[in-house]
């Protein structure tokens, strides 16, 4: 019996051992390739050092969490090009002559036109945004394109479902496309309720395929609604009660979208037509005749990113932003953990004399991204870089304002989600006078704003310091 029981143990531990040394190896094979394949070397230093020390823990995250390269959308892409280019030789014709460089430079990262002749209509938090959305619905006559990342079974989820079951009924079409893991809340019975009464809504579906199938990675994070191919709303609302200021914590929710007409609809179409091919390989019948372009109208680019792109479009889309600012340069963004190229831009930025503000939340969402913001701000404040925090509610909106004619709304954050994980999409529209009509909108949020001092990281004392350089080292994985 005391043989046996000594054999059990040596066996137990010789089976550890050899576990041991499995997850050793695999772990050293892991850091090679996160050496070879991680876009950025703070993100392979952190996933290989990982990997190396604690190859047990890390492992699964890294098999779930490490890929940076999104496999097999490439397809979907090709299918949006070719179901615009009958449209496209007539939104060519609509480009503005008179583009800066830096706008055309954009155009190439975009892999879109400038068209000009659009009228945009600013939507300032989400009473604003989603009235104007449920009208817009209510007067579909063909079809109906949603895209969101987060969908909730709550009152506004609920309303949004009504909406849709009446345009259903009067012969409307509906196509609804929602990120499966930020919607991972949403109950199955709104999804039925949706299918059974005629909508095609269906998940984004970002681990279809042999090669995304363990990734969770990767979202999409776009936020589009188009309406029969004339009528189109982007920015940073999802559906929820929250984004109509009913957080039990978060409240009021600070929020910003702009509603288009004109050509840049087709663009913004066209986005979600390749995720919706993505998501189940199918082309629905759309609307690609070009509305009539309003005479003296606003021009706009449609500029969606995300990690299926050949370059890391959405970090060079700000970094492109950031260097062309001759005056000003103010930025509102509800998570702020930039890589080294965008701290440089806008340091740079600063140094030419640009007035440079960064406007970001008092309150947090996520506490880990949150923390990591505060290493980065003594480093961007020590060239003149104002930093606010705002303080009148949760700020979620994404919105960039650079000298007096040019402004930027979407869903993109300032970080390494953003930049390389996330589907992301936003419009870029030329026009002095609705760059004004932001101005006004963010300098009413900077007067409920509190102006950052120097130090304040330094202030708050060492344990909370040692806390932001540990959220600081996970910053290029998160």
């Amino acid at each position: 019996m005391e043989y046996a029981w000594h054999w059990l143990q040596h066996s137990h531990l010789l089976t550890l051992t050899a576990l041991t040394a499995v997850a050793q190896l695999l772990g050293a094979l892991a850091a090679m390739e996160a050496v070879l394949k991680t876009r950025t070397a703070p993100g392979a230093i952190a996933w290989s050092l990982s990997l190396l020390l604690m190859p047990i823990p890390m492992l699964p995250l890294y098999w779930v969490f490490g890929r940076r390269k999104f496999r097999g959308y490439a397809k979907a892409q090709r299918i949006g090009k070719l179901a615009l280019r009958r449209p496209q030789t007539q939104l060519e014709r609509l480009r503005p002559t008179d583009l800066p460089p830096y706008q055309q430079v954009l155009e190439r990262i975009a892999q879109m036109p400038f068209t000009s002749g659009n009228r945009p209509e600013l939507l300032i938090d989400g009473q604003r945004t989603f009235s104007a959305l449920f009208e817009a619905i209510d007067n579909a006559r063909h079809y109906i394109l949603l895209e969101y990342y987060i969908v909730r079974d709550d009152h506004l989820g609920q309303t949004l479902s009504q909406h849709l079951l009446e345009r259903v009924k009067a012969g409307v079409a509906v196509y609804f496309l929602y990120d499966e893991i930020g919607s991972f809340q949403l109950r199955r019975r709104y999804i039925n309720q949706l299918r059974e009464g005629g909508v095609d809504i269906r998940s984004f579906h970002t681990t279809k395929g042999s090669r995304n199938r363990f990734q969770l990675n990767f979202r999409n994070h776009r936020k589009i609604a188009v309406i029969d191919g004339v009528v189109g709303i982007v920015g940073g609302s999802n559906i929820g009660d929250e984004y109509l200021g009913r957080h039990p914590v978060l409240t009021p929710w600070r929020d910003t979208s702009v509603l288009l007409r004109g050509p840049a609809v087709l663009s913004l179409q066209m986005a979600f037509l390749q995720d919706w091919y993505w998501a189940c390989e199918r082309v629905p019948p759309l609307n690609w005749t070009l509305a009539q372009p309003a005479a003296g109208g606003v021009d706009a680019v449609v500029v969606p990113t995300g990690p299926a792109d050949p370059l890391e479009s959405c970090a060079l889309f700000f970094q492109q932003l950031a260097h062309a600012a001759q005056r000003r340069l103010w930025i509102v963004s509800p998570y702020f953990v930039p890589d080294a190229a965008v701290i440089n831009a806008l340091q740079l930025a600063a140094l030419r004399g640009v007035d440079v503000r960064i406007l970001l939340p008092e309150k947090a969402d996520r506490r880990l991204v949150w923390l990591s913001s505060f290493a980065y701000l003594d480093e961007v404040q020590g060239t003149g870089i104002r930093v606010y925090r705002y303080t009148a509610g949760f700020l979620h909106q994404k919105v960039w304002l650079v000298d007096d004619d040019c402004a930027f709304i979407g869903t993109s954050n300032l970080d390494n989600r953003s930049f390389r994980l996330n589907f992301e999409i936003g419009t870029v529209l030329r026009d002095a006078d609705f760059a004004a009509q932001v101005e006004q909108m963010l300098i009413t949020d900077f007067a409920n704003s509190r102006l950052l001092p120097r130090g304040e990281l330094a202030a708050r004392g060492l344990w909370f310091r040692l806390l932001v350089r540990s959220a600081y080292l996970l910053a290029p994985i998160q």
